[in-house]
């Protein structure tokens, strides 16, 4: 009998094959798949569903027996030259493909109720399958090209649906934003992966790693080359991955509908990035210089993220600026030499942020039969308030979410965030301060989330609030769309139930990385995992998790009295001492603003002068030839009379000519 692993191959192609069926299906008969939206749902429910049986079949065979399976064939070849492709399990794969299938099950499950009034709900359905095939294809990649293929469909399909609703212009040009930043990124993977295979003839990780260390051994690749080698590959997850100065369209991807935005978040797109960091750690584990690179990047994302996200009154968006923050964290990881922290900060993360996502859209979905489907007031946390009595499972799980990301023990952020603290302080102490100071503010800006939602009274009728909102937008009520609108209710049971589900990992995974005894090390790497227990000190461990909890209730408190008992005037506090310190954390470091005067405006010069020249000058240099072509057939046309005796003399005469030349040059 064939083991799990042995028919791996079947965990992408499942979903692939769902999306293929309903997407010829829309193409060739849209009115009538568009009628069949249980079927649909069910059949692609199933095909992920399958996937995610055999992904945690692969996980159990990789916990009773970590080793790595791989089966490749050649894809291409000419002479010397071969190019394997197919497919690898091992350890940390198992983990993300048990991962990525079980939060684009929920995902879907969830979807199921959130879009069920859409008229495109069978396409959401297709994108959200091929989406989550193209992220298991990407797991299981043997080698730097076949990811890089998968790496390119997951940017398609999130530009697919952080654009789902194109014929709105923020979510179209949120889609833009997002395929041209990760563009950016893309180009210098592909040029960072062109030039490895250049240095080692090969696009195997380990195989890089091997060759790269002997061509700079033997002089044929300076170290250099190899750093910059190494950077521009760093590029590929420092865009998909949301890192600075490239995290730009991730915010800006809430556009999209709020499932999407869960599983971008917690499993797929953002995951990518971090993950493909973690498969290269044999690469740069060689090159100190670049590891202090990436922690660097990691500590400013980290810190960027959260500064942000203080001031932010879009709940979506207050929480994408929290997984910014939350990924650059992951990188510090990397960054330090300890990818096996940024994995299991990735793993807790990814449930606690899908859970917190999912909550969003059902306080969402529930603010629409208030105030209409305009996103500005349905998001706003200036609307909300008092939900907790109208949405309890909504509002248990959201909290349970803010106090995991918070760091409080002993839910899951507590163990995942501590480990990579430990790790920051030990490697590289200035960025362990800016990681410490971050984790207070992480633990302010979410519980003010959760106070300014779901406690004190709600705030969704004042329609004063609304028309200011609206007009600082440029934007007028729509009065016909919001009569006879009902009130706060919970959400149904396929919204509600995929929260209940991942509030209980989102308790009780951290438990799996306990950096004593961490099952989860030990499956990735069990030598390190020995390494670590061996080297755990309690005299150690406990000054550093305890001064991350202080700093943690810390900013809880100080979210407390000022968004629940409103004993604090946070805003005297903080924003009329420093008004430029918050206004450049409100209008985002101000990085939008140089992006839009220095690419977008300088781009579009750049086009207006190129078009000049391509009028005036290549133009010119056409129509110059086209009239001179006319000019000369005109005159020319004279000398066609048909007549033997008058093109003698002319050939007579250029003889003459021709001699008369010869004869004065000669002198």
């Amino acid at each position: 009998m064939q083991s799990a692993a042995e028919i791996a191959w079947l965990i992408p192609l499942l979903p692939l094959l769902g999306a293929l069926a309903s997407g010829l299906g829309l193409i060739g008969f849209n009115k009538a798949m568009n009628g069949f939206k249980k079927p649909v749902a069910i059949i692609l429910l199933t095909c992920v569903g399958v996937s995610a049986v055999l992904s945690y079949a692969v996980l159990f065979e990789q916990i009773s027996s970590p080793h790595s399976v791989e089966h490749l064939f050649i894809w291409a070849s000419a002479g010397d030259f071969t190019l394997p492709m197919g497919y690898v399990v091992d350890p940390l794969g198992a983990v993300m493909l048990a991962l990525v299938t079980t939060i684009a099950l929920l995902v879907m499950v969830y979807s199921h109720g959130y879009m069920s009034h859409d008229k495109g709900y069978v396409r959401f359905f297709t994108y959200l399958a091929l989406f989550s095939s193209s992220m298991l294809g990407l797991i299981i990649s043997p080698n730097l090209l076949e990811i890089y293929v998968f790496w390119e469909l997951v940017g398609m399909c999130s530009y697919l649906l952080v654009g789902f609703w194109y014929d709105r212009d923020g979510a179209a040009h949120a889609a833009q934003k997002a395929f041209v930043v990760n563009r950016v990124g893309d180009f210098g993977l592909l040029l960072g992966i062109l030039g490895l295979f250049w240095a080692t003839g090969t696009f195997d990780f380990n195989g890089i790693a091997v060759g790269l260390s002997n061509a700079i051994e033997v002089g044929s690749v300076p170290l250099w080359a190899a750093l910059l080698l190494c950077f521009l590959v760093f590029l590929g997850p420092m865009a998909k991955s949301a890192q600075f100065p490239l995290h730009v369209w991730l915010p800006d991807a809430m556009e999209g509908p709020t499932p999407i935005s869960a599983l971008i978040h917690a499993a797929t797109m953002v995951a990518a990035g971090v993950f493909l960091v973690a498969r290269l750690e044999p690469l740069y584990s060689q090159f100190p210089f670049i590891n202090l690179l990436i922690a660097i990047f990691g500590t400013i994302t980290c810190f960027l993220g959260a500064s942000i996200a203080l001031t932010q009154m879009d709940l979506k968006k207050g929480l994408a600026y929290s997984t910014v923050s939350q990924l650059g964290y992951m990188m510090l990881a990397m960054g330090c030499g300890a990818p096996i922290a940024g994995m299991f900060h990735l793993v807790t993360h990814a449930f606690f942020k899908a859970m917190l996502f999912l909550g969003s859209g059902s306080v969402i979905h529930a603010m629409e039969e208030v105030v209409g489907h305009e996103p500005i007031l349905a998001q706003d946390m200036r609307l909300m308030g008092g939900l907790r009595k109208k949405m309890p499972i909504t509002s248990i799980t959201f909290l349970i979410g803010c106090i995991a990301i918070s760091g409080i023990p002993p839910l899951a952020g507590f163990w995942s965030k501590d480990e990579i603290l430990g790790q920051a302080f030990n490697t590289f102490p200035i960025l362990w301060i800016v990681g410490f100071l971050t984790a207070g503010m992480t633990a302010f800006y979410m519980f003010r989330l959760y106070f300014l939602t779901f406690e004190g009274s709600f705030r969704g009728h004042n329609e004063e609030l609304q028309n200011i909102l609206l007009a600082s937008a440029g934007k007028e009520k729509d009065e016909e769309e919001i009569h006879g609108l009902g009130d706060i209710h919970e959400s149904s049971w396929s919204m509600t139930t995929p929260l209940i589900v991942l509030a209980v990992p989102s308790v009780l995974i951290g438990f799996l990385g306990t950096p004593w005894n961490s099952t989860f090390a030990n499956l990735l790497n069990s030598e390190e995992a020995k390494e670590m227990a061996s080297h755990f000190s309690w005299s150690e461990f406990l000054p550093l998790a305890l001064a991350s909890v202080a700093i943690s209730a810390c900013g809880i408190s100080l979210a407390f009295f000022s968004y629940y008992s409103k004993k604090i005037d946070i805003n005297a506090l903080f924003a009329g001492r420093f008004p430029a310190l918050n206004a450049f954390f409100a209008n985002k470091w101000y990085l939008d603003d140089i992006n839009e005067k220095l690419f977008v405006r300088g781009s579009r010069k750049l086009a207006r002068e190129v078009l000049e020249v391509d009028a005036k000058v290549v133009d010119g240099v056409v129509n110059l030839t086209g009239l001179l072509t006319l000019g000369s057939g005109e005159g020319l046309k004279y000398f066609e009379t048909g007549r033997a005796q008058f093109y003698a003399l002319i050939v007579f005469g250029g003889v003459i000519a021709l001699v008369a030349l010869f004869g004065v040059l000669g002198n």
